[in-house]
């Protein structure tokens, strides 16, 4: 294992830390949480195996549902946006880029960036917050808890990778 591999290893790891013990439990306005645990599906390197990328995001899924008590909510919303991100990062990226490259803002830039990450975390939130509600009774709230959770969710990972393009 290299160096980076342990890093985003020890990231990963606290990032799903601080999504069950601390973010679940934020709820601005009553209805945009902060789901940055999806981070961890769009920094998916390109060229992994596909079972490895699904497996990784049920996994990951599963960790934040028996935590946050959404009975496969998380899991079945990571695994689809783990689905669709190797092919919607292949709209951003040149042809003759590394086989082992890992989206970020340093190696997509900030706009590619923001572009790739906003269509995944949108999905991701669309299905997140249908799949919880699984009604539309009260479809104002839904679209709210959607475009909040959304917006904060993609201001933190933005954060995250300044902070991370700044470190390394």
């Amino acid at each position: 294992m290299t160096s980076k591999t342990l890093t985003n290893i020890f990231l990963y790891v606290l990032l799903l830390l601080m999504q069950v013990l601390v973010l679940n439990h934020i709820h601005l306005f009553q209805c945009a949480t902060p789901l940055l645990y999806i981070y961890m599906v769009i920094g998916i390197r390109r060229n992994i195996p596909k079972w490895l990328s699904l497996t990784s995001a049920f996994i990951i899924g599963l960790i934040v549902d028996i935590f946050a008590n959404t009975p496969g909510v998380a899991a079945a919303s990571m695994v689809l946006i783990a689905l669709i991100q190797p092919y919607l990062l292949l709209l951003f990226i040149n042809r003759e880029s590394p086989d082992d490259l890992e989206p970020t803002i340093k190696t997509l830039g900030v706009a590619h960036f923001i572009y790739f990450s906003l269509p995944l975390i949108l999905i991701f939130c669309l299905l997140f917050f249908t799949l919880e509600t699984f009604n539309f009774f009260n479809w104002m709230r839904w679209i709210e808890c959607v475009g909040g959770s959304t917006i904060l969710t993609l201001i933190l990972i933005l954060a995250i990778e300044n902070i991370r393009k700044n470190n390394g």
